[in-house]
């Protein structure tokens, strides 16, 4: 279980994670929603450890040290792989440095991706980069996958496409979590989700329970942020009254 207790991450003045605790048990899709700069990639980086911070994350009630951090994968299109680097090569170091990487999936991702394993990264489309983010982090062999807007560059067909494929080869013990703004697209694939805002974690629901209230995740959403209908023509209104004026 992974497991982030009043969790707190400033950047100066601006404090970008206020007291978050969230539970991640093992075997669970969830869906990590927020607007941009709410604190969706500050909480994965921090769980990852590339950010100091307050508060604690633990794995299985352990800190996460060198000796367990290869039980956490990360995609981001950010991209973390050497651009000189055919992906057979990354293929290669990966299976060096994580004993329990995955041979076969691997090559089955590849080819679901259409990716060329002899070329090097540097030749290959943002969107194909961002494939091969995912193929690594998924082939890791990591319990706790992160994926940081992963598809980025990627048409629609190809994104839920994936979404079938990653139900079709997750393994129980596998968890991921996935930040995305495209909510309606992985509304029928995540088991959770998880709704943060300045900061805060302000709603966690699972899919079960929506059904059982009978909403959708983008009500539900909608609903959490007190989204309002009106704000595009209030906007188109006061435009108006500023050109009659």
């Amino acid at each position: 279980m992974l497991e982030i207790t009043h969790l707190i991450k400033s950047f100066g003045t601006q404090r970008a994670l206020d007291d978050v605790s969230l539970t991640l048990p093992q075997g669970q899709i969830v869906g990590l929603f927020g607007a941009n700069g709410a604190g969706k990639t500050t909480l994965m980086k921090s769980i990852l450890g590339f950010h100091p911070y307050h508060g604690q994350i633990t794995l299985d009630g352990a800190p996460i040290t060198p000796k367990n951090i290869s039980r956490l994968s990360f995609a981001t299109s950010e991209h973390s792989f050497f651009p000189n680097l055919t992906a057979a090569a990354h293929r290669d170091f990966y299976r060096e440095h994580f004993p329990r990487f995955s041979d076969k999936r691997f090559r089955v991702l590849m080819d679901f991706f259409e990716l060329p394993a002899h070329k090097p990264l540097r030749s290959f489309s943002t969107g194909q980069k961002n494939q091969f983010e995912v193929i690594l982090a998924l082939c890791q062999g990591a319990d706790y996958i992160l994926m940081d807007e992963p598809f980025a560059g990627n048409d629609i067909f190809n994104r839920e496409d994936f979404y079938k494929v990653l139900l079709g080869i997750l393994e129980p013990h596998e968890t991921v979590l996935l930040s995305t703004h495209l909510i309606e697209e992985v509304s029928d694939f995540i088991g959770r989700a998880v709704l943060i805002r300045h900061g805060k974690i302000v709603g966690d629901v699972t899919a079960e329970q929506l059904e059982e209230e009978g909403k959708s995740l983008t009500a539900y959403i909608k609903e959490t942020y007190h989204y309002r209908n009106d704000r595009v023509l209030r906007v188109l209104e006061d435009m108006s009254e500023e050109d009659r004026l």
